[in-house]
């Protein structure tokens, strides 16, 4: 069973009641805040390192740091092996500022897209662009104009809309 599996099996699999649930995650989500602050501190720094070693860096353990890996992955520049990785796999933290901003809006995490380290990687204009692309990305927007009752029916029959395809 690899890394990834065994959380995923934890994090999502494992028979937990409201209460477990919602404790395991708070306590999931300060330690990613954690890691997402001591990155953001330094965004030029690549991180390299293998799993155990970068769960020892940032002082968890092994299974909140595969869990940070498999949702950081996508908003890396390289993307690392999560599906094959054991605690020996280097994996690389180079991320893509914009990327991971713009990821952190669509999974609705404002505890860390609001993390003042953001001010000194990407302007505020930037910022508000990133955040207004997301959200309008995952809104419908109607192209074509409604038809009325009282229309011809689109269908093309010559009929009013409420009386063909309208019923």
């Amino acid at each position: 069973m690899t890394l990834l599996e065994k959380w995923r099996q934890e994090a999502y699999e494992k028979e937990m009641n409201q209460a477990e649930a919602d404790e395991f995650w708070k306590h999931y989500f300060i330690l990613e805040k954690g890691i997402y602050e001591k990155i953001l501190s330094n965004p030029g720094e690549v991180v390299k390192g293998s799993v155990k070693e970068l769960a020892a860096k940032y002082d968890v353990d092994l299974g909140i740091m595969v869990g940070f890996l498999d949702g950081i992955n996508d908003s890396l520049k390289e993307e690392n092996p999560i599906e094959t990785m054991d605690e020996d796999t280097v994996v690389n933290l180079g991320f893509d500022p914009e990327k991971l901003y713009y990821n952190m809006v669509g999974c609705k995490a404002e505890w860390l897209y609001t993390l003042p380290q953001w001010n000194d990687i990407l302007s505020e204009e930037k910022r508000k662009s990133l955040y207004k692309e997301q959200k309008s990305s995952t809104t419908y927007v109607r192209t074509e104009a409604k038809v009325g009752r009282n229309d011809p029916c689109p269908c093309g029959s010559g009929k009013k809309y409420k009386q063909c395809c309208g019923k």
